[in-house]
């Protein structure tokens, strides 16, 4: 039987290999997902000058209630996507974090799609 701590690393033996391949650039920027139990967080991340451009949560206040369901992760996408265009950031590299692209992850991307970001 799988426990927890093993399912944690194999996401993130997951993730680093796709981080190998996947690096954000300052052109196009790395949009990265972390998803915990009770929350979704993501980030434009720029790997070259390794700081942090724009991100969002469901921490943030305007979140207030929302939790971490699909619909939560959908205004979080929507939410990132608009403050990464305030700041002239239209195109990202999606790095979803070792998880499968389903449910709370592909609700996210789609938001952000959805609100300009191409990817």
């Amino acid at each position: 039987m799988f426990n927890k701590d093993d399912r944690k690393k194999a996401r993130v033996r997951r993730h680093l290999r796709v981080r190998k391949k996947v690096s954000g650039t300052t052109e196009r920027p790395r949009l990265a997902v972390y998803r915990s139990e009770k929350n979704i967080y993501a980030q434009i991340i720029d790997d070259i000058n390794g700081i942090t451009l724009v991100s969002a949560s469901t921490l943030d206040k305007e979140f207030e209630g929302l939790g971490s369901n699909k619909e939560a992760a959908k205004v979080v996408g929507e939410t990132v996507a608009k403050r990464a265009i305030e700041k002239g950031i239209k195109e990202v590299v999606f790095d979803r974090g070792g998880y499968v692209y389903h449910g709370r992850i592909q609700n996210l991307a789609e938001g952000a799609r959805e609100a300009g970001l191409q990817f």
